[in-house]
């Protein structure tokens, strides 16, 4: 098998990931035989699987890939798959990153909003078991006016009849007449616009704003920001725990920064 052929990705972008230096410098590193990839020296193009012992510079790299996590504000009209000649335009058109990564719960194509990409498979599968419970939050607004009715027929759950499920209780926040907050924990397919239908009403506008413990922030359409540090380390908790977030697995109390 050549290295061109060879499973895996790319050895400037797996240098690149372990936070070694940029792609370009990568190749420059590999061009100059500063690499080596189980004691031989690389060759510009190889690919890797992430599992061999590697150097650069002598310094030998950690024998797994690193695991990301990134936050990413998916725009409106971004279709979340890889290939689809209905399109408009992918999210592997639209978002970028040097190593590959997967989104971890996704959003249709007329919503916006937090996306989670990664390349931990074990952390994608806690964050979408849904047993798990996990917390997602969303600011929506309704093409008519939204009842204080419907709001409670939300929070304590709503049988959608194509689903052939009722939702379950939710937190919910009135921001406005055509506009709420929603929490769920749960992730059934284009829930909260079926939710709105089940009330005789529409979805002009949606957003995720949280998933878990990581916010969007003041992130704008586009951006994307690696999820590092305390951060990092709270979500893992919160998705390996099996709980939301809150004291000893209760509800979230909200922050004033939300009030």
């Amino acid at each position: 098998m050549s290295e061109q052929t060879r499973p895996g990705m790319r050895l400037n972008h797996y240098i690149a990931s372990c936070g070694i230096c940029s792609r370009r410098e990568a190749d420059r590193l590999i061009e100059a035989g500063r690499v080596n990839v189980d004691g031989a020296v690389a060759v510009p193009g190889m690919r890797v699987a992430g599992t061999e012992e590697i150097t650069v510079n002598g310094r030998t790299l950690a024998g797994t890939l690193q695991k990301v996590v990134v936050a990413y504000y998916k725009p409106v009209g971004v279709t979340c798959t890889a290939r689809d000649p209905h399109a408009d335009r992918t999210l592997d058109e639209a978002f970028s990153y040097p190593v590959r990564l997967t989104y971890a719960g996704r959003l249709d194509r007329d919503s916006e909003g937090l996306l989670l990409m990664t390349n931990d498979g074990a952390l994608i599968d806690a964050m979408m078991r849904g047993s798990n419970g996990h917390e997602k939050e969303y600011i929506v607004r309704t093409k008519s006016r939204i009842q204080d009715a419907d709001l409670e027929r939300f929070r304590k759950g709503v049988f959608l009849k194509d689903l052939e499920v009722k939702t379950r209780p939710c937190q919910v926040e009135r921001l406005g007449d055509y506009t709420f907050r929603i929490i769920l924990t749960q992730g059934l397919n284009r829930q909260i616009r079926r939710m709105c239908r089940a009330v005789g009403n529409e979805v002009k506008k949606l957003k995720r704003v949280r998933v878990l413990n990581i916010e969007l922030g003041a992130m704008k359409p586009g951006e994307q920001r690696q999820i590092r540090g305390e951060e990092l380390d709270e979500l893992y908790r919160i998705a390996q725990a099996g709980q939301p977030r809150g004291d000893k697995g209760g509800s979230r109390t909200r922050s004033s920064k939300h009030k």
